[in-house]
């Protein structure tokens, strides 16, 4: 039973990374390290409620962030502008999500074509480079998209 587990863990994570190649041009690997910097705020928890990262509850679970539309977390509470952005047509992909958590207010505002927008996100990623690692790691550990 026990490699039965195992196996199907390793296949998983094997598809997983697989899939964040084909959809991510950052390295997963290196992304998990980068985001040890974003646990502070957010956490990934499956759909099943099994934690893939432990973290805060200050920012959204970022479990399935690939093509989801932002500021749709239920229960989570979104800053006017956040929820615009979904409104407006934003679903998160690399080159958006990249952009955002280099300069999240900066970001909204540009999307928005509103200099007051604001959002709650006060971390900037230093690096694009690590922005896509980020990404990438993050695509590696969620479901497939459904589209």
């Amino acid at each position: 039973m026990k490699f039965t587990i195992i196996a199907a863990f390793a296949a998983t994570a094997a598809a997983g990374a697989a899939y964040a190649e084909a959809h991510a041009s950052g390295d997963a690997e290196a992304g998990e390290s980068v985001y040890r910097q974003c646990r502070s705020c957010h956490m990934i928890v499956d759909a099943d409620g099994n934690d893939i990262q432990k973290g805060g509850k200050t920012g959204p679970n970022l479990y399935g962030v690939f093509e989801r539309t932002a500021g749709s977390v239920e229960d989570f509470r979104y800053s006017d502008a956040m929820v615009s952005a979904g409104e407006a047509g934003l679903a998160w992909n690399e080159e958006d999500f990249v952009a955002y958590v280099q300069d999240p207010t900066g970001y909204l505002r540009e999307y928005l074509d509103d200099s007051s927008a604001r959002g709650k996100m006060s971390y900037r990623v230093r690096s694009e480079e690590d922005a896509r690692d980020v990404w990438a790691y993050l695509v590696s550990v969620g479901p497939a998209p459904e589209s």
